[in-house]
């Protein structure tokens, strides 16, 4: 039966391979969200995972079916929101509304830890997926941010460059 939980330093092998397959390579071309044709190089490491596992004030909510992961989302208190990041659903399960669920289950976070927004970064070229966020009550701030250069990241294939979404969570 499908679950969500909070994911722990046991998990960060499977966390790396699904993430890492979903967003660069040839396997994330069997989704839509992928940015294979963007960036070259790897989404995250174990290293980066593992930072973000002990961060006191972030969280990685798994999805789980059979104990097999399916998908995850970063969820991480920055002042007076909640950033959202990594979005990951295995490419070949996309389009079946698990991303929609994670949505859900990080406005649910949200409102567990008293807070009414909800901020995400997304690569400003990526049109269908901004219109996904669009779709599901997000909205454009107007504000853009440098993409890193940090290899951590990724190599971009062309200049980038991040839009600020935000989501207000009524209760």
């Amino acid at each position: 039966m499908p679950q969500f939980s909070k994911a722990t330093l046991d998990d960060i092998p499977a966390l790396n391979k699904l993430i890492n397959s979903a967003y660069r390579g040839e396997t994330a071309k069997q989704g839509w969200t992928h940015e294979s044709d963007l960036l070259t190089g790897i989404r995250i490491n174990e290293e980066g995972l593992t930072e973000l596992i002990n961060n006191p004030g972030a969280v990685i909510i798994k999805y789980t079916d059979d104990a097999k992961l399916l998908a995850c989302v970063l969820l991480e208190r920055q002042d007076d929101s909640l950033y959202l990041g990594m979005l990951t659903v295995d490419p070949s399960l996309q389009e079946k509304g698990i991303g929609k669920l994670l949505l859900q289950e990080a406005e649910q976070e949200a409102r567990k830890q008293g807070i009414q927004k909800i901020k995400m970064t997304v690569i400003s070229v990526r049109e269908e997926l901004i219109s996904f966020y669009k779709r599901r009550g997000y909205v454009d701030t107007g504000i853009k941010k440098p993409f890193p250069t940090e290899e951590a990241f990724g190599t971009p294939l062309q200049q980038l460059e991040f839009i600020v979404m935000e989501k207000i969570i009524k209760d």
